[in-house]
């Protein structure tokens, strides 16, 4: 088969291990920052290891903003956006998870447009197309230390939510991190479950963009290294070897950030932005429990992408007489896991899946899955067999 693509790849900058925090302060130099602002939620704002990067950075920090919530809330934005002008800041330090990371840019989208962020945000048309205006002002840089394995930390894409709890997804290259320090010790401080449903959203996202026809080579590497340390990181996750677990699956989280930026996710993400929204549960959890009802969806059409996710997960010990399909192999990987397997089983009602389906078709990630979702009833046919 004749092959025709582009893959363009944005700079990527990433230091690993315990001297990494003097790396961050070598960069920030390095972009002539001498103000920056630590962005994190409560917990970390109160930790030893918070703590540790003040003093390693020294005059560099001009202030520390705990604003990151759950959801990326547009308040938080609001409060850091502020806060950056009040302290006069030339650049960001993200701290924590996917959180952090997306008020981060979402408040120097905020700093720098200097427009409320409904007005920034991509728009579904009337005739279905999304629409994403061209955000052209300056951005503070943005650096991140990862306590999580989020995907997130590598994006440019950012979605939070209003005081309804509307997403409004944006999109901003020049928000893009100019650097990831994964540092030992800040990956010991999020809590088991945290990290567990990160790792999960890193799985549902490697795989939906494996699926996607337009995964070309080079991010089907990505991806495919992605799951491999996804399955080697989530066996090993409560083992002798826990430590090492919770870097390997930064690792995979940052490889499946960056390969999923040509084929991009699919079904189980737009489903797991709705339902988790309203259910208060991670979305690391929701995908998981949809991932194979939407990969039982799209088979009809990624029947050629299927063995990259197989021999990928080639690693499981799965029973001779188990499905060794892509849809198996996914199956044996999530049964490993301590995780409910049922929408009804996280508090989802009968009653909720219609409006689920309605607030997913709204979503601009729904356009890229593989298979084509034409229609609110599809989408709910889906939620039926996963409920």
């Amino acid at each position: 088969m004749t092959l025709s693509y582009q893959h363009v790849s944005a700079e990527l900058r990433l230091f690993h291990g315990s001297e990494s925090l003097l790396a961050l302060r070598r960069e920030l130099e390095r972009a002539g920052s001498r103000r920056a602002v630590i962005i994190c939620g409560r917990t970390i704002a109160r930790s030893t290891e918070l703590q540790m990067l003040r003093e390693t950075l020294g005059p560099l920090v001009a202030g520390v903003c705990p604003s990151a919530r759950e959801h990326s809330p547009v308040a938080g934005i609001e409060e850091a956006a502020s806060l950056f002008e009040q302290l006069g800041a030339d650049a960001i330090v993200a701290v924590g998870g996917g959180s952090a990371a997306v008020t981060a840019r979402a408040a120097a989208i905020l700093n720098g447009e200097r427009r409320p962020l409904a007005e920034l945000c991509t728009r579904r048309m009337a005739d279905g197309r999304f629409e994403s205006p061209r955000l052209n002002a300056q951005k503070l840089p943005l650096f991140v230390v990862p306590t999580t394995p989020s995907t997130a930390f590598v994006k440019a894409g950012t979605a939070v939510h209003d005081a309804q709890g509307k997403r409004l997804a944006l999109f901003d290259p020049k928000t893009r991190a100019r650097a990831v320090f994964v540092h030992p010790g800040f990956l010991q401080t999020a809590p088991d479950a945290l990290v567990q449903s990160a790792a999960l959203n890193a799985l549902a996202n490697a795989v939906e963009a494996l699926e996607s026809p337009q995964c070309d080579p080079v991010s089907e590497a990505l991806l495919m290294q992605a799951l491999r340390l996804v399955q080697r990181g989530l066996t090993a996750f409560d083992g002798p070897h826990a430590s090492e677990a919770r870097e390997t699956l930064v690792v995979a989280a940052l490889l499946c950030g960056r390969g999923t930026e040509q084929g991009g996710t699919g079904l189980a993400s737009v489903l797991a932005h709705a339902i988790g929204q309203r259910s208060h549960v991670a979305n690391g959890v929701v995908n998981a429990i949809v991932l194979p009802h939407t990969m039982r969806f799209n088979a009809p059409v990624t029947a050629q992408r299927s063995p990259s996710i197989r021999q990928a997960l080639a690693e499981l010990d799965a029973e001779p007489s188990a499905d060794t399909s892509a849809i198996g192999r996914v199956q044996v990987l999530l049964a490993r896991v301590d995780l409910p397997r049922r929408l009804r089983d996280i508090g989802v009602l009968h009653d909720d899946l219609a409006p689920l389906a309605d607030a997913a078709m709204a979503d601009w990630f729904v356009s890229r899955n593989a298979r084509p979702v034409k229609d609110v009833q599809t989408l709910l046919e889906v939620l039926e067999a996963a409920w």
